[in-house]
């Protein structure tokens, strides 16, 4: 049987076409109009963070980060090679160095116990990347920055809602980055959000992101005009996107409990073929409450998991792979990284598989999923 299957989906879950129409009539599409602000409040309140920004991808809240940590010329960032382009290249545009460190096998994060001995006297930030919504180790990746006076940045990206013991992801840093692109858990199409966690950061996080105008000090009332006063780059979203995300937003409870649901059936619908040896599932901390971000599974070998995606994809079912190791890359061996650097990485790179995993995923159509698995393995 042939089904339709998709990776992923957008959804509609409560009033985002009413708030866009809302954002129309307010007379502000551009940015930091109505639904900007109700957002800002909406994260700051539920996530308890000092100040909240909405920008138009995670990429450019990461951008951002590098900048006030001014990481630049002659200073070294740490974090995993297992990650997006974005959490790399956010510092490489300042100049930083990279500084690669092997993932854990389990979480499949950055291997906490592996960050203190890459730590030289001219590294200036961690970034942690807490993974399929699963918290990297952050007590012990805070003691080292406390330590070594270093900067952490977390990217929450797949993260928003999920906490590590009693703290949200990307409110235990100094800054977090958030993601609202149209494959997370909150989406509005492209988007993102800074988190500023520390203080130090506050005025300037506001300059950068409005292309480095004291802008939003003129609109307070606290300058009677505004003026280039620092570096910085137009990082605002579309109120109108702003609009869509803030319904969004408004159900992260319902939405995360739906997800919940999907992913705990997968799990209990593949413990058969755990017992079997076929394959591996998603770790599950204890210290961490997860906001079911991605299902994935981990293959006995890279040949086993390109065939079970080409099957599934005869039977209309697209399941993906995912990061390919930014130590591998072109750029990453025109800084010296070889093969064998990061056996953890490039081991489990090969092998993992990402399955359709989407707010209105039906029961039927997971059970298809997980028949065509079974299937596969009974050939």
């Amino acid at each position: 049987m042939n089904y339709k299957i998709p990776f992923n989906k957008p959804f509609i879950v409560g009033k985002e076409l009413y708030y866009i129409s809302q954002s129309v009539l307010s007379g502000k599409i551009a940015g930091d109009g109505l639904f900007t602000q109700k957002c800002h409040a909406l994260l700051e309140e539920k996530f308890a963070i000092r100040k909240a920004l909405l920008t138009h991808s995670c990429t450019a809240a990461l951008e951002m980060a590098a900048i006030l940590c001014e990481a630049g010329e002659g200073d070294e960032v740490i974090l995993p090679s297992f990650t997006f382009v974005s959490t790399a290249n956010a510092f490489y545009l300042r100049g930083a160095k990279l500084s690669f460190v092997d993932i854990r096998r389990d979480t499949l994060n950055i291997d906490e116990t592996k960050i203190e001995e890459a730590v030289t006297e001219h590294t200036k930030v961690i970034v942690p990347v807490h993974y399929a919504g699963q918290a990297c180790k952050m007590c012990t990746i805070m003691d080292i920055a406390n330590r070594h006076n270093l900067y952490v940045v977390e990217d929450a990206a797949q993260a928003v809602n999920a906490k590590y013991k009693d703290k949200f992801l990307g409110t235990i840093g100094d800054i977090g980055a958030y993601s609202f692109h149209e494959t997370k858990n909150f989406i509005s199409g492209e988007g993102g959000a800074i988190a500023i966690n520390n203080d130090k950061f506050l005025e300037r996080a506001e300059i950068i992101r409005e292309k480095g105008t004291n802008r939003s000090k003129f609109f307070r009332g606290e300058v009677d005009k505004y003026t280039w006063v620092d570096i910085g780059s137009s990082y605002l979203p579309s109120d109108l996107l702003a609009a869509f995300l803030y319904a969004q937003l408004e159900n992260m409870e319902q939405i995360n409990r739906r997800r919940a649901e999907i992913f705990d059936y997968y799990y209990k619908a593949m413990i058969p073929l755990v017992n079997d040896g076929r394959l591996r599932l998603p770790y599950l901390s204890s210290e961490c409450e997860s906001n079911s971000h991605l299902f994935y599974i981990i293959l006995n070998d890279e040949k086993t998991r390109n065939d079970l995606m080409d099957y599934l994809k005869t039977r209309g079912i697209l399941a993906v792979f995912h990061y390919l190791p930014l130590h591998l890359s072109p750029v990453g061996r025109a800084m010296g990284y070889k093969e064998g650097q990061l056996p953890v990485t490039e081991s489990i790179s090969v092998r993992l598989l990402r399955l359709p995993f989407y707010y209105e995923l039906r029961r039927d159509e997971q059970a298809a999923v997980v028949e065509s698995i079974e299937k596969f393995f009974r050939k």
